[in-house]
C-alpha cells in the first residue's frame, strides 16, 4: 500500500471536516432552520455559485470517466464538455429566473407547473431521490476505483472510504459546507488535471507522440469515425439531459442571491467547463499511448497519475481527483437530503417535519441516502455505462416534463404522468435491445422522443387544468411554510407571482 498517498487523503478530509466545523458553526449563530442547512439561507454570492457549480459539474463522469472514455475512443472523451456546457448556458437562460419562485426542490418546480399536483410531486419526489441515490453511486464507483488503484487497497474497503469522506463533512456542515468546500475542490481540480495533462503530454513526447499513437479513427472530430455520429451526438445528449434534469443545479438556481448572480455564474461555469474539456481527453489519449492494455479504461487517469508523475506532483494529482469525486457527491447527497425533508417526509406522514427538528433529521437523512448509495456501488465497477443508463431511466422523462411545463402553459398532469412513464419504460426496453444499444450509443434519444411524444399527446387528449399558478403557487407554499422557522421573514414580491407574470415583467 502507498501510505503516501494514503496521507495525503486523510489529510485532504481532514481539512475539509475542518472547513465543515468552521461552517457550521456560523450557520448555528446565523440561523441554524431546514433552509439555512439545505440552501444556505438563499443567499448565495457569485464567487460561491460559480464555484460549487464548476464542481459539481466537473464530476467523476467528466473527469475519471471521460478520461477513460478517451483512453478508448480519443477525441470522443471531449463530448462530455460540449454536452455539459450547452446544458449549464440553457439552463441559465431558462431556468435561472425560477430563484424568484423561491422553490426548495425540483419536485415542488415540476408540480407548480401542473398545478402543484401531489402526485406528479410526490411521484417526482422518488425519481430524484433515486436518481440522487445513482449519481451518489457513480462518484463512490469512481473514487473507490481510483482510491484503490494508486493506494492498492481493496477496491470495496476504498469505496467505503470514499463514502465516508464526503459523509464526513455534509452532515456536519449542510448546504454551506458543500459549496465552500466545492469551491476549494474546485481550484484545486482544475490546477490538477492541468497540471496532469502537461506531464502526461511530456511522459509520451509531447503532442504529436501522443496522437500518432492513436488509431486514425479516434484522432477524428469527436472520433465519430469510431463510435459513430448518432452515439456521439448522444452521449453529448446524455450529459446535457442530466444537466438540465440534475435537481443539484437545481439547487444552485434556488440558492442562489438573485437571478443576476445565477445567470452570471452558470455562463462562467459553462465556458469553464468547455475549456476544460480537452483535458481529461489528452490525459486519457496520453494514457493509451504509453499502456493500451489497461483491464480497466476507469484505471486510465490513476495509472498516469502513479507511474508517470513526480512524487509531490502525483499527491496533488490525487486530491485533484478526489476532488471531482467528492464536490459532486456532497452535492448529490444533500439535493437527495432536500427532497427527503421537503417531499417524501410529508408523503409518508401527512405532515412536514417540525423546523426544530429539521436539521436533526436531515442528517439522519443523509446518513441514509448514502448509504444505501454505497450498497449500490459495491455492485458496480463501470462508471460511464452507470451514469449514461441511470440518466435515461430516470432523468429523460423529468427534463421533458421541465421544459414542457415551463414553455407549454397547456401541459397538465396527466400529460406529465405520461411524460415520465414513457420516457422511463423506453430507456429499460432499449437497454434490453443490444442492437438499439449499438446504433444509439444508449438509450437518451429514444427516451426523450418517446417522452416529449407521450407528454404532448396525453395532455392534448385529457381536459386542462383548472388550478391557477397563482393558486399553485400559493399551495405549495403554504406547505413549504410548516418546515420553515419563520416563513413570512423571506418571502419577496415576485414570489407571490406567477412564472407567466414573471416573464411578461421581464425578469426571464
Amino acid at each position: 500500500m502507498n501510505i503516501t498517498f494514503v496521507v495525503a487523503f486523510l489529510i485532504y478530509i481532514l481539512v475539509m471536516f475542518g472547513i465543515a466545523l468552521v461552517v457550521s458553526g456560523k450557520a448555528n449563530k446565523a440561523n441554524n432552520n431546514a433552509e439555512q442547512f439545505l440552501l444556505g439561507g438563499r443567499k448565495l454570492p457569485f464567487l460561491l455559485t460559480l464555484g460549487t457549480t464548476v464542481a459539481t459539474m466537473v464530476g467523476t463522469g467528466s473527469s475519471m470517466g471521460a478520461v477513460g472514455f478517451a483512453y478508448q475512443n480519443g477525441w470522443a472523451g471531449t463530448l462530455y464538455g460540449l454536452g455539459g456546457a450547452l446544458g449549464i448556458l440553457l439552463l441559465a437562460w431558462w431556468f435561472a429566473p425560477l430563484r424568484n419562485l423561491r422553490f426548495m426542490t425540483m419536485s415542488e418546480e415540476l408540480s407548480y407547473y401542473v398545478g402543484a399536483n401531489s402526485l406528479i410531486k410526490n411521484l417526482i419526489a422518488v425519481i430524484i431521490f433515486v436518481a440522487s441515490i445513482g449519481w451518489l453511486g457513480a462518484h463512490i464507483i469512481g473514487g473507490g476505483l481510483y482510491l484503490a488503484w494508486l493506494t492498492g487497497m481493496d477496491l470495496q474497503l476504498a469505496k467505503v472510504l470514499i463514502a465516508f469522506s464526503f459523509a464526513l463533512y455534509v452532515v456536519k456542515g449542510g448546504y454551506m459546507a458543500v459549496v465552500w468546500t466545492d469551491s476549494i475542490q474546485a481550484i484545486i481540480l482544475f490546477c490538477g488535471f492541468i497540471l496532469m495533462a502537461i506531464f502526461s503530454l511530456q511522459a509520451v513526447g509531447g503532442w504529436d507522440a501522443m496522437l500518432n499513437a492513436q488509431p486514425a479513427a479516434n484522432q477524428s472530430w469527436f472520433a465519430v469515425d469510431k463510435i459513430g455520429l448518432l452515439p456521439a451526438i448522444s452521449l453529448a445528449l446524455a450529459i446535457l439531459v442530466g444537466i438540465l434534469a440534475t435537481p443539484s443545479f437545481r439547487q444552485r438556481i434556488y440558492s442562489g442571491k438573485d437571478v443576476a448572480t445565477i445567470r452570471r455564474s452558470f455562463i462562467y461555469s459553462g465556458l469553464l467547463y468547455l475549456g476544460f474539456s480537452i483535458i481529461p481527453a489528452i490525459i486519457g489519449m496520453s494514457a493509451f499511448a504509453v499502456e493500451q492494455h489497461l483491464d480497466n479504461a476507469s484505471f486510465a487517469f490513476p495509472h498516469m497519475a502513479l507511474y508517470f508523475m513526480p512524487l509531490g506532483i502525483g499527491a496533488f494529482i490525487i486530491i485533484a481527483g478526489i476532488s471531482a469525486t467528492l464536490s459532486s457527491a456532497s452535492s448529490d447527497a444533500i439535493a437527495g437530503v432536500s427532497v427527503v425533508m421537503r417531499d417524501l417526509y410529508q408523503m409518508c406522514s401527512g405532515r412536514m417535519p417540525a423546523p426544530e427538528k429539521a436539521v436533526f433529521w436531515s442528517r439522519i437523512s443523509l446518513v441514509l441516502t448514502i448509504s444505501l448509495a454505497l450498497g449500490f456501488a459495491m455492485i458496480s465497477n463501470d462508471i460511464v455505462a452507470y451514469i449514461t443508463k441511470m440518466i435515461a431511466i430516470l432523468m429523460s422523462g423529468m427534463c421533458v416534463c421541465a421544459l414542457l411545463g415551463r414553455f407549454w402553459p397547456r401541459y397538465n398532469w396527466q400529460g406529465a404522468l405520461a411524460t415520465l412513464i414513457a420516457g422511463s419504460s423506453t430507456a429499460i426496453i432499449v437497454n434490453f435491445q443490444p442492437q438499439w444499444l449499438v446504433l444509439f450509443g444508449n438509450p437518451v434519444i429514444p427516451s426523450l422522443c418517446a417522452a416529449l411524444g407521450c407528454g404532448v399527446i396525453v395532455t392534448l387528449l385529457t381536459p386542462a387544468s383548472m388550478v391557477s399558478p397563482e393558486q399553485a403557487l400559493a399551495k405549495l407554499n403554504k406547505q413549504r411554510a410548516e418546515l420553515e422557522a419563520d416563513p413570512a421573514s423571506n418571502h419577496s414580491v415576485n414570489y407571490q407571482k406567477p412564472l407567466a407574470e414573471l416573464d411578461k415583467q421581464g425578469s426571464l
